[in-house]
């Protein structure tokens, strides 16, 4: 390889700044970096409510596919975007340390009035289903697009809101509209974390990969991945799961709505900061409360 690495990535103003972060903390160590825009199917279709595709890696696929035939040696992702089965022949290599995890919602006009019939515009299953779950008198609209597009759309239309990641709007340094935290949101599993995916039989760039790792926050997104991953859950789900470090002990929060958000079933349980099965203790509590019969 000789230290050359050829990253793969969407080329969406957010993914590309996901790349250089990447770049940049490989060339500390002295590699030398090519970057090569890949347009993804879910780049193409901006249309399309993400969980109307019906399937998972809409983000993901053509740079697995790259990365199989050697066209490049790694491919930068939202974490949240990769299916938790990866591709054939595909291995997270790294990630690097989370940004905020939480969403946001983010206003048309200076303050809203929660008691009215708000318009709250999101295509993620998981927010609009945990928002009617609260506000059951709010419609949701369809919102589709790049960081950018999104926003245009949001202020050029009549809804009252819109739900973003907080990650992508710091990270593109957005902060000059109304932005409120909702910390009562909990998040897609790995929603703040840059992933780093490799061809498995690569072991050269493992070796390298390692130097950039973030070994705490490969693990509790590990842990909220493995608990989508036994709900058998994805995009098209609404299931959620975040894990946070607490002094020594991870405080892992789960939940899971019914797909018309009239019924939400949640879980928040404190782990060891090392154990290795809180994804699978949260997902045995959340199927004894009754949280997969209600994803039916």
């Amino acid at each position: 390889m000789n230290n050359f690495i050829k990253i793969g990535t969407r080329d969406s103003k957010l993914a590309l700044w996901q790349a250089n972060c990447v770049k940049e903390a490989l060339e500390k160590h002295n590699c030398k970096i090519k970057i090569i825009k890949i347009k993804s199917e879910g780049d193409l279709n901006t249309n399309t409510p993400l969980y109307e595709f019906g399937v998972s890696g809409i983000f993901t696929k053509t740079l697995d596919i790259a990365l199989l035939k050697g066209k490049i040696d790694i491919a930068v992702h939202s974490f949240k975007d990769v299916p938790t089965t990866p591709a054939d022949g595909i291995k997270i290599g790294c990630v690097l340390k989370r940004e905020s995890a939480l969403d946001v919602l983010m206003l048309r006009k200076e303050c809203i009035d929660y008691s009215q019939n708000l318009k709250i515009a999101t295509s993620s299953i998981r927010r609009k289903c945990q928002w009617l779950y609260k506000y059951p008198n709010h419609k949701i609209e369809p919102l589709r697009g790049n960081i950018d597009t999104r926003i245009k759309k949001l202020m050029t239309s009549k809804w009252d809101g819109a739900i973003f990641a907080h990650a992508g709007l710091k990270r593109l340094k957005i902060d000059s509209y109304n932005i409120i935290k909702l910390d009562w949101m909990i998040p897609s599993a790995a929603q703040g974390t840059i992933a780093v995916a490799t061809n498995k039989k690569d072991k050269n760039i493992d070796i390298i990969l390692k130097k950039i790792n973030c070994p705490r926050t490969f693990h509790a997104v590990n842990q909220e991945r493995e608990f989508v991953r036994l709900t058998q859950g994805g995009c098209s789900k609404p299931i959620s799961a975040n894990a946070n470090y607490k002094n020594d002990k991870i405080v892992f929060r789960v939940g899971i709505c019914s797909m018309d958000g009239k019924k939400s079933i949640v879980d928040t349980s404190t782990y060891n900061i090392n154990d290795q099965n809180a994804g699978l203790k949260s997902y045995n509590k959340i199927k004894e409360l009754g949280g997969l019969k209600i994803l039916n």
